[in-house]
């Protein structure tokens, strides 16, 4: 039982919180199975243009500015020092203060197809602000987004949740709405990847649009009850739905407004009446309306939602629609205002505390604007241009069609859009994505990998309506955020940052900030700096391998993965930083191998990266025989929480090697393998949350070295990594 003087810290930290989170903290859970089969109501809020690093970079015990293992750079440089233009200007992220200018109304970068690609160049991520502009490298901190740190620290924040595609809006959306872009299921055949379907702000007619089935319409099917809440005169042409044709004919049915020309007596309020002939309807009609502009300015827009929880009415599926002010899109919104927005959805879930004990509360991003993410995309391996790909999968390539742009545009689309160009669809870059829940509370970071289409998958667990839209790279690489969630135990910590101001207090923040000064890049630029600590985290689903053996004429690495995820290992060759870095993934309980030629003088040096730190480093030289009969590997020995390191030595006299770690203050070892034997060395990460990485080098044997680094999975919760 706690001590009376920690309840007293407890409480105080509590009340230092938003309101709307301590009282979502108060409430207990609801543990009547205590699985997930407790969650009666999944709550659903997409924000807009926001990257996890321009939010979260910051904050600490996240995969942030502090991360150890980035990717390489050419000339040695950093990914923080990205290319600016063909001079050899650099720019690094810079900090939106808030108190020197309007950080709340900074306006975004460019972030279509084609600017997208170019800045993630394949995975290369160099020059993004010579394609997103200055602005793409602009971040924030704890002082310009109190709220959103205050959700991380009461909640758990997900660290390695993907926008569905390197694209804007719509096509991340309708990835979000249906498990695809068109390519799978239905559609199969053509591809949606740009904005715009008849303006999409509005309903048009039937005979034109999408025509794949989306996952309301299963969901119908199915007997879940399900509603979209929108203000339809500002929706911000959000709501992928009204681009279907299914539910452009229930409109039409409905003899509902087609063109709304954005005002309010034009569009009548929803009645549950028309669900009986047309049960679509609730997917596009107006279900949070205002009846005049004064009843939106005022807020009153959201009392349908609210109205809905009071009373029992709220479905098991909600999706929530947000209009321009409060959407967080840099421009039209703000983060002050998006803050405001979600603890005002908030407030309404936790005035019924009997709802609020059953409901996931999922809040995310559609794509991070042009905004900088330094963390490479777990997208599907690029293609060569001569029908060879760089990196492989343990997927047949059917299964792997769905990942390219090798379809026309859906028809409809505005003809001056880019041709197929066989280019990845994603998984995109990093935004952020808060789990707000009783059986999330504590301040978590979940590492694990997801996209939009996780949010499906979490649909699909706890409420068996399948959607097999959802491409099956994405299944195998993208979780479906169950991880995120301790359903028989669920914990309750009190973090300590405030944050939460009233709507006024929004809105009048950001038109405060509207008459200040744009914030420009700082002449004296500095690395960007993270704070320290860690933060509790949950257990991921990955146990993965890489190996190195030394060949005639090639380095072959070997990828193992037997855990219970796909895993996606990054591949960057060292001398060839030009070179389309190369991308493996391997579903749970299979294996690839592939070798790289070394450089002229036979060099090689390959830089490994996987998900949550996961980290391989191999140098040496081929055609050196000493080398060639040396090797080390590592494996996990996880009721013993140690890890194990294998030392061979094929030669014909002793080799000492030696054992230094880079973090985690253990002292160096050095071992002596006598010729024609093997040595393996146990070494504790029980103090160290885990957390292993070290290298190893060879007495005599300048130019050769590996390194190993990462978190052993024991399928318990842990710590993000204390080194960071």
């Amino acid at each position: 039982m706690p001590s009376r003087r920690r309840f007293l810290q407890s409480a105080a930290a509590l009340a230092t919180l938003p309101p709307s989170i301590q009282r979502a903290l108060a409430i207990e859970a609801n543990q009547a199975t205590g699985t997930l089969a407790d969650v009666g109501h999944v709550v659903i809020l997409m924000q807009e243009n926001r990257s996890f690093d321009h939010y979260f970079g910051t904050l600490n015990g996240v995969r942030g500015f502090g991360d150890r293992f980035t990717i390489p750079l050419p000339e040695g440089r950093q990914v923080w020092q990205q290319a600016r233009n063909d001079k050899g200007e650099q720019l690094m992220p810079f900090h939106l203060d808030g108190s020197k200018g309007n950080a709340q109304r900074a306006h975004g970068a460019p972030h279509t197809w084609v600017d997208s690609h170019k800045a993630w160049g394949d995975g290369r991520l160099q020059e993004w602000p010579r394609y997103k502009t200055a602005a793409s490298m602009a971040y924030m901190k704890a002082e310009e987004v109190p709220f959103q740190f205050a959700l991380a620290n009461a909640f758990t924040l997900c660290d390695a949740y993907h926008c569905a595609m390197h694209a804007g809006t719509h096509a991340n959306r309708i990835f979000h709405w249906t498990g695809t872009n068109g390519p799978t299921g239905e559609g199969a055949g053509v591809s949606a990847f740009v904005n715009n379907v008849d303006a999409w702000a509005d309903t048009g007619p039937s005979t034109s649009g999408f025509n794949w089935k989306t996952y309301p319409e299963r969901l119908q099917a199915a007997g879940v009850s399900w509603k979209v809440y929108q203000n339809i005169p500002n929706n911000f042409g959000c709501n992928p739905l009204v681009g279907f044709t299914p539910y452009r004919g229930a409109n039409e049915q409905s003899k509902r407004p087609v063109d709304t020309a954005r005002g309010f007596a034009e569009n009548p309020a929803y009645d549950s009446a028309e669900d009986a002939a047309n049960p679509l309807c609730k997917g596009t009609a107006n279900t949070l309306p205002a009846e005049s502009r004064e009843a939106f300015d005022s807020g009153r827009f959201i009392e349908s939602f609210a109205q809905d929880v009071k009373q029992g009415r709220l479905p098991q599926v909600s999706w929530i629609i947000p209009p321009d002010l409060y959407s967080e899109h840099p421009g039209p919104s703000s983060p002050v205002q998006g803050a405001w927005y979600i603890s005002a959805i908030l407030d309404a879930l936790t005035a019924a505390p009997e709802v609020w004990s059953k409901t996931v509360f999922l809040v995310n991003f559609d794509e991070n604007d042009g905004y900088f993410d330094h963390m490479p995309s777990p997208s599907a391996p690029s293609p060569r241009g001569d029908g060879s790909f760089a990196g492989k999968t343990t997927l047949g390539t059917a299964e792997m069609a769905a990942e390219y742009y090798t379809q026309p545009p859906v028809p409809g689309l505005p003809a001056a859009q880019p041709p197929a160009d066989g280019k990845v669809f994603g998984p995109g870059m990093r935004v952020p994505m808060y789990v707000i829940s009783p059986w999330s509370r504590g301040g978590w970071v979940n590492s694990q990998v997801f996209d939009h289409t996780s949010v499906l998958r979490f649909l699909e667990a706890r409420f068996g309506v399948a959607e097999p839209n959802i491409p099956p790279y994405r299944r195998a690489v993208c979780g479906d955020l169950t991880s995120c969630f301790d359903f028989a135990m669920p914990t309750r910590k009190a973090p300590v940052l405030s944050g939460a101001r009233s709507k006024a207090q929004a809105d009048a923040l950001r038109l405060s900030q509207q008459g200040l000064p744009g914030i420009k890049p700082p002449h004296a630029q500095t690395t960007p700096r993270q704070a320290r600590g860690t933060r509790p985290s949950r257990a991921l689903p990955y146990e993965l391998t890489v190996n190195a053996a030394v060949e005639a004429s090639a380095l072959r690495l070997d990828f193992i993965n037997t855990g219970t995820q796909a895993a996606v290992f990054h591949v960057y060759d060292k001398y060839r930083l030009d070179a389309l870095p190369q991308r493996y993934m391997v579903e749970a309980g299979k294996q690839l191998s592939d070798a790289w030629a070394p450089r002229e003088d036979g060099a090689y040096d390959l830089w490994v990266l996987g998900p949550n730190g996961f980290h391989r480093h191999f140098i040496g030289t081929l055609g050196a025989p000493a080398q060639a009969q040396l090797s080390a590997s590592l494996s996990y020995d996880k009721p013993g929480r140690r890890i194990e390191l294998l030392l061979r030595n094929d030669a014909d006299e002793a080799r000492h090697f030696t054992l230094t770690p880079n973090a985690y203050g253990q002292g160096s070892r050095n071992v002596t393998v006598a010729a024609k034997t093997q040595e393996r060395i146990s070494w504790s990460v029980a103090e160290s949350g885990l957390w292993y990485d070290l290298s190893i080098g060879i007495g005599g044997l300048a130019g050769f070295a590996r390194r190993f680094a990462g978190r052993m999975e024991t399928g318990a919760d842990s710590v993000s990594d204390p080194a960071a």
